[in-house]
């Protein structure tokens, strides 16, 4: 792309309602440059069947924004956010390689390194204890080994896979299916702000946009655009991690699946995508070795009493499982008294083993 004037007239042409990743190419690749596709008829692009007729009609009535457009794409450095675009350096490489790449990309901190792996870690925002404590240690192992984690900054799975990265140290990246200047969910906004410095933060939707259902689709194009690897911690039978998953598979990626019950709906899909050839997820090795990484010293679960645990630590320590159990079966099943056996749970706890998922239920932590 030739200069700053095309560049405007692009950004310019990405706040068209309606005219996605695709068509805008397509309009490109016809007419030749971006000034040119402004500078040309909505009614001629109707007639050539290049524009819907509403399209068209958006299309002209945003003529009238141009001036504002500009000026918004001067102000956004100093508001902390870039836009780049296909034909910037800067651009992530993997991203070129896919259908429908974003013709621009606006992001906080900054973007993935293209030299180096990425994965993405996707799955259920209802998800279980177990999901969202296998997300956040896989991601720990994973970015303690290089990896770079990419997901939705989602509730659930997306969440804990990112601070999971966070608590390695590592960088994550989170894809927005809202506005740069907006993060959806609020809660997760201690996240949106540790990853604009601890990684980073990107969408292609124009500032301030909501964040709505349709945006959501598309954004996942961009998770599996950006990763090596995709994997799907917790889905059911339909859903966006489904989407994700086959949006990776069409776009060459290698898709790790986390097996588990058959009678939960949460493992579902994942059970689903295993037997129709997905890698299983068995731990960071399972990704270690499609990466050729060292594991280095990876704590398995069943490595946590040798944390220096007391015999009566042990005994409680050994009754539980990922799934939390309710206090009055951790005491039958340790033999302690109720007393001692709340006394270890509580000096569990205090150990990082253990976590209280509600009251009275205790579950293993990784």
């Amino acid at each position: 792309m030739d200069g700053h004037e095309e560049r405007e007239y692009l950004y310019w042409l990405c706040h068209v309602p309606a005219l996605g990743a695709v068509k805008i190419k397509k309009l490109y690749d016809y007419i030749g440059s971006y000034k040119g596709i402004y500078n040309i008829e909505g009614k001629e692009l109707e007639q050539s069947g290049l524009l819907k007729q509403t399209e068209a009609s958006l299309f002209e009535e945003m003529k009238r924004k141009k001036d504002a457009c500009r000026s918004e794409l001067a102000q956004l450095e100093n508001r902390g956010i870039h836009f780049v675009t296909p034909y910037d350096k800067e651009y992530p490489k993997r991203l070129l390689a896919i259908y429908g790449c974003p013709m621009g990309i606006f992001y906080k901190g900054k973007l993935p390194e293209d030299v180096r792996p990425a994965v993405s870690i996707i799955g259920a925002r209802n998800c279980t204890n177990y999901g969202k404590q296998m997300a956040s240690y896989l991601a720990r192992e994973l970015s303690g080994a290089g990896i770079q984690i990419i997901s939705g900054l989602a509730w659930g799975i997306d969440g804990a896979g990112h601070q999971g990265a966070l608590d390695a140290g590592g960088d994550t990246y989170g894809v927005l299916g809202c506005g740069i200047n907006i993060c959806y969910p609020r809660e997760n906004y201690g996240l949106y702000e540790r990853m604009a410095v601890q990684g980073g933060i990107l969408t292609e939707f124009m500032p301030d946009e909501a964040p709505k259902p349709c945006n959501f689709p598309m954004r996942n194009r961009i998770i599996s655009g950006l990763s090596d690897g995709i994997l799907v911690i917790e889905a059911r039978e339909k859903s966006g991690s489904l989407i994700t998953a086959n949006l990776g598979l069409d776009q060459g990626k290698e898709i790790f699946a986390l097996p588990g019950r058959v009678t939960d709906p949460l493992s579902t899909g994942c059970n689903r995508l295993i037997s129709e050839g997905a890698g299983i997820l068995l731990g960071p090795d399972s990704v270690l070795e499609y990466f050729n990484l060292q594991s280095g010293n990876i704590l398995r679960v069943h490595e946590k009493d040798k944390n220096g645990l007391v015999k009566k630590e042990k005994m409680v320590y050994s009754c539980l499982d990922l799934h939390p159990m309710n206090l009055d079966k951790i005491i039958s099943l340790s033999g302690l008294s109720a007393g001692d056996c709340m006394s270890v749970l509580l000096e569990l706890e205090l150990k990082g083993c253990v976590v209280q998922t509600s009251h009275q239920y205790y579950g293993k932590k990784l």
